[in-house]
């Protein structure tokens, strides 16, 4: 697990060893979200009020992620920290392909690790051909700035491993929730809904013809409502929180008046405000465009 001062300092060993041309060269990534306020971009912006919250926050990403690497525009392929509190260091880095869908995969548990794990793979999608020289010098860069740093290069580091054994149900993205549980086995308990049921559920809704049909296909939605409130009043707030996320995974507008009632509230009783903060400020914009903060619209 990195410390605070080990994070900004791969930052920076990031942003001055590893030049941005250098990325879009080879994986066709780019320094973005806390490299704009290192390199000051910020400070000239040309949108008059940027939402933070929101900088580089694509259409599937929880709160739980923030974007530090922007892929192609054709998937929206981007890598971000994943945190499971937000005054938490990041657990590991996360990837998704936007416009595939809300699953998030796991790629070590810093940038370096994520980006040669990032080469690695596009070197199996080559066949064995022979990289270019812009693949091979980021290659070796990014190991050598790794040693001197002492970082893993691993996929799943024993940290990772470790998170894991804590995590209380995988949820639609696939990475995974964390919530306190004592011994009593209170603070999470399970949805009554597997998760092909749930998806069922809000495939009936998201398809439903009509507004009638619609309102009818939400009655198992507002029983599970109800199923949340019971268990928030005995302090399982896991079970809103996996409901709301999965809810916002699955994607469909018809969703977000019922996960801005669940989540704001799990991360409130969670003690994750923070993210309460992010999740209303993504709803209210949620979008697979102008993802750029810093950028007039």
């Amino acid at each position: 697990m990195e410390t605070l001062w080990e994070m900004w300092w791969e930052m920076v060993l990031m942003e001055v060893s590893v030049s941005a041309d250098a990325l879009q060269d080879a994986l066709g990534l780019r320094l973005v979200g806390p490299f704009d306020i290192l390199a000051g971009k910020h400070k000239r912006s040309e949108s008059s009020q940027p939402n933070f919250h929101l900088h580089w926050r694509h259409f599937y990403d929880p709160p739980e992620l923030q974007t530090v690497l922007q892929g192609g525009a054709d998937t929206q392929h981007h890598l971000g920290y994943y945190r499971d509190c937000p005054d938490a260091l990041p657990v590991f880095i996360g990837e998704n392909h936007a416009r595939k869908g809300c699953t998030i995969a796991q790629l070590g548990d810093n940038l370096f690790s994520a980006v040669l794990l990032c080469v690695a793979r596009q070197k199996r999608e080559r066949g064995g051909k022979r990289d270019g020289a812009a693949v091979e010098r980021l290659e070796a860069e990014l190991k050598k700035e790794a040693e001197l740093l002492g970082l893993s290069l691993e996929q799943k580091t024993k940290a990772m491993k470790q998170r894991d054994r804590k995590v209380v149900t995988k949820t639609f993205h696939g990475a995974g929730i964390v919530v306190p549980v004592d011994k009593n086995d209170v603070g999470y308990r399970e949805l009554p809904e597997s998760d092909a049921d749930l998806k069922k559920i809000c495939g009936a809704i998201a398809e439903a013809e009509d507004d009638e049909s619609r309102r009818k296909a939400f009655a198992p939605v507002q029983e599970l409502m109800t199923f949340v409130q019971f268990a928030n009043d005995e302090c399982d707030y896991g079970m809103g929180y996996e409901f709301g996320i999965d809810l916002f995974c699955y994607g469909s507008h018809y969703f977000h008046k019922v996960i801005g009632q669940l989540l704001p509230m799990a991360y409130s009783l969670l003690k994750r405000e923070v993210f309460g903060e992010i999740l209303q400020a993504h709803l209210a914009n949620r979008s697979h465009d102008n993802l750029d903060q810093l950028m007039g619209k």
